[in-house]
C-alpha cells in the first residue's frame, strides 16, 4: 500500500496492483465446451509441465511462454477476442468502480478470541487458566454441540471479494493499477479484477 495526494489537499490510501499484460491462450465456445470463455496466461516461471507447454506452443506459436498462472474467464461475446491477444491495464479507466477477488491471509489454527473476537473471561474473581476459553458449548435441549457453533479452528485462507473499489490512478507504462483502499490477501496474492 501507498498513498496519493487527493484533490482536497490530503492523501488517499491506495493499493498498487500489477495488472497484466495477460495473453489469451485459448478460446472456449458454446458449441465445443458448452459455454463461452477465454483462458488467459499471466506471469512466467522457470518450469512448466511438458504437456501444458506443448499445448501452449500449438495454440500460440511464437508467443508461447511458461505461464505461472492460467485462468479462465466466462464472457458473453467471444467474437472480439483472438488467441494471442494481450489484455492490459488499458481495459480500465481512472475513476472506474471495480470489485476484486482474492484469497485472504491464512493464519493457521486460532482460538475463539482471535478468530471471532470473543471477549474472554474476566481476569479477576477467581479466573484461573480460563482467560481465553470459549465458555459453554453444550445445550440442555439437544445434548450435543449445535452445527455452526463458533469454536477454535483454521482462520483465513478463504476467497473474499472486496466490492465498490475505485481506481485512483493507472500507470500504463508499468501495467499498474492504484486502487483506493485495501485488498484481500498478502503481498504477491493472485487477484481477480472484475469491472462493473
Amino acid at each position: 500500500m501507498t498513498q496519493l495526494p487527493s484533490e482536497e489537499g490530503g492523501f488517499t490510501p491506495v493499493t498498487v496492483v500489477e495488472a497484466g499484460p495477460m495473453i489469451i491462450t485459448q478460446i472456449k465456445t458454446k458449441e465445443q465446451e458448452g459455454y463461452n470463455a477465454i483462458v488467459c496466461g499471466f506471469k512466467t516461471k522457470k518450469n512448466v509441465s511438458k504437456p501444458v507447454f506443448a499445448a501452449l506452443q500449438k495454440r500460440l506459436a511464437s508467443k508461447a511462454a511458461k505461464f505461472k498462472y492460467l485462468r479462465e474467464f466466462i464472457v458473453e461475446d467471444i467474437s472480439k477476442y483472438n488467441v494471442g491477444d494481450e489484455i492490459t491495464v488499458e481495459a480500465f479507466n481512472e475513476g472506474d468502480m471495480i470489485k476484486i477477488q482474492g484469497k485472504t491471509k491464512a493464519k493457521g489454527f486460532q482460538g475463539v478470541v482471535k478468530r471471532y473476537n470473543f471477549r474472554g473471561a474476566s481476569a479477576t474473581h477467581g479466573t484461573k487458566h480460563a482467560k481465553r476459553q470459549p465458555g459453554s458449548i453444550g445445550d440442555t435441549g439437544i445434548q450435543r454441540v449445535a452445527k455452526g457453533k463458533r469454536m477454535a479452528g483454521r482462520t483465513g485462507g478463504d476467497t473474499h471479494t472486496a466490492f465498490e473499489l475505485k481506481i485512483a490512478k493507472i500507470d500504463k507504462e508499468n501495467g499498474l493499477l492504484f486502487v483506493k483502499g485495501s485488498l484481500p490477501g498478502r503481498q504477491g496474492t493472485l487477484l481477480k479484477i472484475i469491472s462493473k
